[in-house]
């Protein structure tokens, strides 16, 4: 599974301590070698394209050029683009799996901004791990 806990205590707004690095670069790894398994799948430009859009919407979001009550359904229709991709094969199960894991727990402005700085550092990694 390809899962991710954006909050250690959502409560007392405490992060998993792992989340940017560890957790970040495993799925980075597993998500990569998949794409390099399987031809054609996972490529950067098309994970790259829902990193622009998480960052195009955190952008939104935090500058409050659109109320999070307006960004959240656009947050969440990244679910939906996501599976279509997967069904026209362009990427795997645990990249979805991972997109689905973070984007449901999003439900304000600092949930977003969390997911986003993990994307980040997921594309970090993503970029050594990643097929060519």
């Amino acid at each position: 599974m390809a899962k991710i806990e954006l909050w250690k205590d959502k409560e007392q707004g405490v992060l998993d301590p792992a989340l940017f690095s560890r957790t970040a670069e495993e799925l980075a790894k597993k998500i990569g070698n998949q794409g390099k398994e399987k031809k054609g799948k996972n490529k950067n430009s098309q994970v790259r394209r829902y990193f622009d859009e998480v960052v195009r919407l955190n952008t939104l979001a935090m500058t409050g050029d659109l109320p999070m009550a307006q960004v959240l359904p656009q947050v969440h229709m990244l679910i939906a683009k996501v599976v279509y991709a997967q069904g026209r094969d362009l990427v795997t199960t645990s990249f979805v799996e991972m997109m689905k894991s973070g984007i449901t727990q999003i439900e304000t402005r600092e949930d977003l901004q969390v997911f986003t700085n993990f994307l980040e550092s997921f594309m970090g990694y993503y970029k050594v791990y990643g097929p060519k």
